[in-house]
Parts: C-alpha cells; sequence; structure tokens
C-alpha cells in the first residue's frame, strides 16, 4: 500500500485544466445582460434556483457564478430565496416523483410574469435519469420552460448567455 501510495503522488494529474474565458469577454457579457435586464425590468433580475431531483452538477455550476471571478451581482442578476421575489425559476435536474409537487408549488408562488430555464440535459428531457421509477420527465412534463441552457452541465458562461438569450426573447 505503500509503495503505491508514494508511486501517485510522483504522478502528474490526469486531467487537463479548463480553458480560461478572457476577461474582455466576461466583462462585455455582463454589460450586455445588465442592459438588457435593466430594459426589460427596469431593474434587476431576481432569480431563485429550484433543484428537482439532480445529481448537483448543474448546482456546482450555478454556485460558481456567485464566486468571484463570475460575480453574478455585478451583472444585474441576483438569487433570490423565495419564490414570491423571483423573475426566473432556474430549475435544475430531472423533477423525481417525490419534487413533482413542490415544483408546481413554486411555480404558482412566483408572481407573473415570470420565466423558467430548464438547466442541463436533465432539465430538457430527465437526462440520463429519464425513464426511471422515480422520474418524471424533463421540466417541461410539469410546468412551461421559456428558454433550455444544454449541457451536462452547463459552464457558468453558457449559464450566463442562456440568460441573456432569454431576456433577448421575452
Amino acid at each position: 500500500m505503500r509503495k503505491l501510495l508514494l508511486q501517485n503522488g510522483w504522478r502528474s494529474p490526469l486531467t487537463l485544466p479548463a480553458p480560461a474565458p478572457s476577461e474582455q469577454a466576461l466583462a462585455e457579457l455582463g454589460a450586455k445582460v445588465d442592459r438588457a435586464a435593466r430594459r426589460r425590468l427596469g431593474r434587476s433580475l431576481a432569480i431563485r434556483e429550484v433543484d428537482a431531483g439532480s445529481c448537483n452538477g448543474c448546482e456546482l455550476e450555478i454556485h460558481a457564478l456567485n464566486n468571484a471571478f463570475y460575480d453574478l451581482e455585478r451583472f444585474g442578476f441576483h438569487v433570490v430565496a423565495s419564490p414570491r421575489h423571483a423573475d426566473v425559476l432556474l430549475v435544475t435536474g430531472p423533477v423525481t416523483a417525490n419534487m413533482r409537487e413542490a415544483l408546481e408549488r413554486t411555480y404558482a408562488a412566483t408572481p407573473d410574469p415570470k420565466w423558467v430555464v430548464a438547466v442541463g440535459d436533465c432539465g430538457r428531457d430527465g437526462g440520463v435519469f429519464a425513464g426511471g421509477y422515480a422520474c418524471v420527465g424533463g421540466v417541461a412534463e410539469v410546468i412551461p420552460v421559456d428558454l433550455h441552457i444544454p449541457g451536462c452541465p452547463p459552464t457558468p458562461l453558457q449559464l450566463l448567455e442562456g440568460l441573456l438569450a432569454l431576456l433577448r426573447i421575452q
């Protein structure tokens, strides 16, 4: 065992680092999002994130939007704790049988006008969980969806671009 630990300690990691997005592209995207949100709503955009039964891969990327690098707040978005204060429901994962009613209630509690964004491949059609005994299906099986952001999981930049697209199409 000791020999294995020593051998593995000298090896380099098997993963490659992700390419870094350019600061200029991120700042430009942020300015577009902020202008679009203020033009549409006259204020910043409030987001309520709902986990409908995911593996938490998409949640990790959504939480990355709040770190110091992406800083979602500087783009005019903020995450709210209650659906009663939200403009957008950001739903991740396939909808499980146990979360169906909770998702429907959250949708009903969100004031109009509201937008629903299904995040990831699981949010679109159930992903790898489709057809399972506990899986109802994608988010659109339960509530109306305005935008799908594909990926397993989508990157923080894809999430920002998706939110910008949502503001453009509405």
